[in-house]
């Protein structure tokens, strides 16, 4: 088992405020030594209770055990309930080699986790009235062309966002992965193949779905990466995240991606796959501003994400008939669907709005569920199947 870490406090001379309700812990850590040059008072320690609710003690020690068989690097994880961030636990290093550890403000990348934050941004321009979800796309981006005439017409922003276009599943994420310019590949999806008219099957899709990013500039002539810090990151309090490669001397708590080797894992450079598409995959964020995400989207900051936003996310828009190796680790369940930017499942006769998202040496998992008031996230550094069963072991647990 993971050693649980504990916090010190220094009573000297000043008042401490610390935050109801919400516990911090990091495991995995190594012994603090100091070395005072002057002699303090002394140091109380105190261990972090867990949640009093017995369905999050029991998450809390399934991860604490896993987190250390699966010999994870580094990860990061939060649970809100009733409003508020109960629970948020750190473990690991954020670098194998430096042996910087994991602490609530390590940046990890979300990849397509970012789904949801465009899914949510396009329903806050709709609301504002920049544009509609129903708009064409021809309309937003001039010039745009797909293989057919009339799926070029008919082709709106809803079909960007639910993976809708018609065209085949993962069309030019090859180009996407070497690296090249969102609107060179856009100016060449004329050469795709359609399987449907737009609005019929479901196609997963990171280009497509990044169109996004030039519509939204086009229609506020606000970047993207702006629009996202101005509308959702600033309002909500998520003070670490940003969209688009890090500036490490400005803040050097990454998490540096980890693969995995014959002798374990080992650390590469933070690199900026997938940057190129910013919707799709271009976020980070800290497990600090996770907490502040999901209470944003469980209706607890109403007055930046009002109802008619929520509304709009979670109502299924396609059917996605997801391959098993998808929901492996989930009961049996039938009902399952997309909307804007996020995954809709009926589960145990509950509502769960969930994405997952992976980007080579990145894990990153975020789950809700509106009628229990509850939601979940997970962040971490070295992939592995944990990742994967976390949610569902959340809800499972939960819900039972």
């Amino acid at each position: 088992m993971g050693r649980r870490g504990v916090r010190l406090f220094a009573f000297v001379s000043m008042m401490v405020v610390l935050s109801a309700g919400t516990i911090y812990v990091t495991r995995g850590t190594k012994p603090l030594t100091i070395e005072p040059e002057v002699e303090l008072p002394a140091l109380a320690v105190e261990e972090e209770p867990l949640p009093s609710h017995r369905p999050f003690r029991d998450f809390i020690n399934f991860l604490d055990s896993e987190l250390d068989s699966s010999h994870t690097v580094g990860a990061a994880y939060t649970i809100v309930h009733r409003g508020e961030v109960v629970y948020t636990g750190t473990y690991g290093e954020s670098n194998r080699e430096s042996h910087q550890q994991v602490d609530e403000h390590t940046l990890f990348r979300l990849a397509s986790v970012s789904k949801g934050f465009a899914g949510v941004l396009a329903s806050m321009l709709e609301q504002d009235g920049a544009l509609s979800l129903s708009d064409r796309v021809v309309d937003h981006y001039p010039g745009f062309s797909l293989k057919d005439s009339i799926s070029t017409a008919d082709l709106t922003i809803r079909h960007l966002l639910s993976h809708t276009s018609g065209l085949v599943p993962y069309a030019f994420d090859n180009l996407v992965e070497a690296g090249q310019d969102l609107y060179t590949i856009i100016d060449r999806l004329d050469e795709v193949d359609i399987s449907a008219p737009p609005g019929e099957l479901y196609g997963y899709q990171n280009v497509l779905f990044s169109m996004l990013d030039p519509i939204a500039r086009r229609s506020t002539g606000v970047p993207y990466q702006v629009l996202l810090q101005e509308k959702i990151f600033r309002p909500l309090g998520m003070e670490d995240a940003s969209a688009g490669p890090v500036d490490l001397e400005k803040n050097p708590n990454m998490a540096y991606p980890h693969v995995r080797t014959r002798t374990g894992y080992v650390p590469l450079n933070p690199h900026e796959g997938y940057y190129n598409v910013l919707p799709a995959a271009g976020v980070n964020a800290s497990i600090s501003d996770m907490g502040q995400w999901l209470l944003g989207l469980l209706g607890y900051k109403p007055q930046w994400l009002p109802d008619a936003v929520l509304d709009s996310i979670s109502t299924p828009f396609i059917y996605t008939p997801l391959k098993w190796q998808y929901t492996r680790y989930w009961r049996p369940f039938r009902e399952r669907h997309y909307s804007l930017g996020w995954r809709i499942y009926h589960y145990q006769g509950r509502e769960i709005i969930y994405h997952g998202g992976y980007i080579r040496g990145y894990r990153a998992e975020i789950a809700f569920c509106p009628s229990e008031d509850v939601g979940v996230a997970f962040l971490m550094n070295s992939p592995n199947s944990l990742a994967s069963r976390c949610v569902p072991t959340f809800f499972d647990i939960y819900l039972d």
